[in-house]
């Protein structure tokens, strides 16, 4: 039988003990939580969907159920969102009021929410972003054969800096969904038996009920487990596992048409004023929108690099694993490229009331894995550790910043005092507000990234 070139065998000369999964956990859960004081605006601690999820929580861990009409009624929000709060619901049959969004991450959140309010429910995201950490470098190191210091390098340079570490305080999904990604990925990688199994498909079930716009690198997760399974000969395993997601498939519809009045937790909100699809847009402008293939990573103010520039190094790091194809290389490349295009084409915005890369946070966890991957072998650590630094410091100023009211996450976080930032953002396309330089600096940049992924792929492998 042909060889199949994803499936990896793991290196027993490569291991990441435990005691370094820990530290390097703790490392990223501490920069997650250092940001707990950190305001979303200034009339509250967390704003747009977040008082939305953390009402969920309550809901269901008080009364059982995802009905937040006695919660909106009783002003539960006024913890954590001074101002009104915009309800985002419209009535349902017998004055039922369900927040337009997925349930897993309320699920999740309910009991720490219960014993410690919005605060406990933050500390859980920190704990998340802990075991993303320890799972990320686990994965480079035993399923993709990073070297131990290069993988730990990486994983902390990441985990404390824009967007990882934010999202583990920010009460979003992201970084829950960028755990199952990861986990579904060294389920791929491995042996994929019994317990790879069920893990894969625990995680593709889970990611649409974390947020069904996970829908694409679901399917990307499932369809690169169903053809491995197929290639190998194991056509029950493939079998099973298709018709298991099919059945995952119909009970996440059919509960939706029960909860929700629709396909998606959209049709529950009262803004979708089109119907629930009115979600990727009512008139959406798919070439006006290309322009985020550039912007998601180097616009001024949401681009990912402009807060972090180790992100670039993603650029070669993905050429150079289309271009060498080591063992595993799909599963990184094929998810990745669904969550970027998903982000580009159908998300509705790339900005809005968020910490910049909301929209890839998902897939960003195996991005570290390539950029790991690709630094290990062009020895490139020392670049990476210095334009690394320079990410953890615009996070730490930016913390400092926002815990003590100088600014917010949301309204105005590019205004930072931080002259590295400052330096750096006037090199970037700003395409919140329009100038003279905003296209020519975007298509310079687009050639930039373009001479990036040249010199991925020119550059070999040790």
């Amino acid at each position: 039988m042909a060889r199949v070139r994803h499936v990896y065998v793991p290196n027993p000369g490569h291991k990441a003990g435990g005691a370094r999964l820990l530290v390097t956990g703790l490392l990223c859960a501490l920069a997650a939580a250092a940001g707990l004081w950190c305001r979303a605006t200034y009339g509250a601690q967390v704003t747009a969907d977040e008082p939305q999820y953390l009402l969920s929580a309550i809901s269901i861990a008080e009364d059982g159920d995802l009905d937040i009409a006695d919660e909106l009624a009783a002003q539960r929000w006024r913890p954590f969102h001074e101002a009104q709060l915009p309800e985002q619901t419209k009535p349902l049959p017998g004055g039922r009021r369900v927040s337009p969004h997925d349930p897993l991450l309320p699920l999740l959140l309910a009991p720490a929410v219960a014993a410690g309010g919005w605060v406990g429910g933050k500390l859980t995201l920190a704990a998340i972003a802990g075991l993303l950490g320890a799972a990320t470098l686990w994965v480079a190191v035993r399923r993709f054969g990073v070297s131990v210091g290069v993988a730990t390098l990486a994983v902390v340079v990441f985990g404390a800096s824009l967007p990882l570490a934010a999202y583990g305080h920010q009460v979003y999904p992201e970084l829950v969904a960028a755990l199952v990604v990861v986990a579904g990925a060294g389920a791929l990688t491995g042996p994929l038996k019994r317990g790879g199994l069920w893990l894969l498909g625990s995680g593709v079930v889970a990611l649409p009920w974390l947020a069904v716009k996970y829908v694409p690198v679901a399917g990307a997760l499932a369809a690169i487990g169903l053809v491995r399974l197929w290639r190998r000969g194991d056509r029950a395993g493939a079998m099973g596992l298709g018709a298991g997601l099919a059945a995952a498939g119909l009970v996440f519809l059919g509960l939706h048409q029960a909860v929700y009045g629709g396909w998606t937790p959209y049709a529950a909100g009262d803004h979708f004023v089109t119907g629930e699809f009115g979600v990727v847009g009512f008139h959406p402008d798919y070439v006006g929108r290309g322009q985020r293939l550039v912007g998601l990573l180097m616009g001024r103010k949401f681009g990912i690099a402009a807060w972090q520039p180790a992100w670039l190094f993603a650029v070669p790091a993905v050429a150079a694993l289309l271009r060498q194809r080591p063992a595993g290389w799909p599963v990184i490349v094929a998810p990745v490229a669904a969550g970027w295009l998903n982000a580009t084409f159908v998300a509705l915005t790339a900005q809005g009331y968020w910490v910049p890369g909301r929209q890839i946070v998902v897939i960003l966890g195996l991005v570290v894995i390539a950029v790991a991957w690709w630094v290990d072998r062009v020895r490139a650590w020392s670049l990476f550790t210095a334009a690394g630094l320079v990410g953890i410091v615009s996070y730490g100023w930016l913390v400092v910043e926002t815990s003590t009211g100088r600014l917010t996450l949301i309204v105005d976080f590019w205004r930072t005092a931080n002259p590295l930032y400052q330096a750096w953002k006037w090199a970037l396309p700003d395409y919140v507000a329009e100038n003279a330089w905003t296209w020519p600096l975007h298509w310079a940049w687009a050639v930039a990234l373009v001479g990036l992924l040249a010199l991925g792929s020119r550059l070999t492998s040790r």
